[in-house]
């Protein structure tokens, strides 16, 4: 959820200031632009991510049998994936607050929709589909896969990809809405 707020906050908030101007004036494309508010935060998540593990392994002695670096791969995927969305919510919004209740408006189902909260084939069919649309509810399997089951890249792939269409498809969504509010 931070690093949807944090970025989804990030160009309306230049939008807001007055200066998107400055970054108009360079010759930066949008993707450039994209990238740039992205990079910091990709490092922020993966410090949360590393406390995250390190406090369970040390507080809850949760058991950690798969490797860490197909967890870390899985986890970068994820990062940017929920780090395009902020900024496409952000090209979206008109001001910060529009852009906070997007980000509060998707986090609720994702939560409730992923198998977080609630067993997912225990779910209704409609809840399944919008659920499999997430990428939360793959990020979930893939770390429940890694750190209990101990699966390997091989046995994580079938997961990724959803992560990397949802990304895909966000970004480009979001160059868009960035280019028109550019105009």
């Amino acid at each position: 959820m931070t690093m949807v707020l944090m970025t989804g906050l990030a160009i309306t908030r230049e939008q807001e200031r007055g200066t998107m101007e400055n970054l108009l004036s360079t010759p930066a494309t949008a993707l450039e632009v994209m990238t740039g508010k992205i990079v910091p935060y990709v490092m922020i998540g993966l410090v949360q991510v590393s406390l995250v593990l390190i406090l369970a392994r040390l507080i809850f002695n949760v058991p950690m049998h798969g490797n860490l670096g197909v967890l870390y791969v899985a986890v970068l995927l994820f990062i940017a994936a929920n780090l395009t969305l902020g900024l496409t919510f952000s090209s979206v919004a008109r001001n910060q607050l529009q852009a906070m209740q997007m980000t509060f408006f998707f986090f609720l189902p994702s939560m409730l929709l992923s198998g977080f909260m609630f067993p997912f084939r225990g779910m209704p069919g409609w809840a399944q589909a919008v659920g499999e649309v997430l990428p939360l509810t793959h990020f979930l399997r893939i770390v429940r896969g890694v750190l209990l089951k101990g699966n390997s890249i091989a046995e994580v792939l079938p997961e990724t990809w959803p992560i990397v269409a949802f990304m895909v498809a966000v970004m480009l969504i979001g160059l868009r809405a960035f280019r028109s509010t550019l105009d």
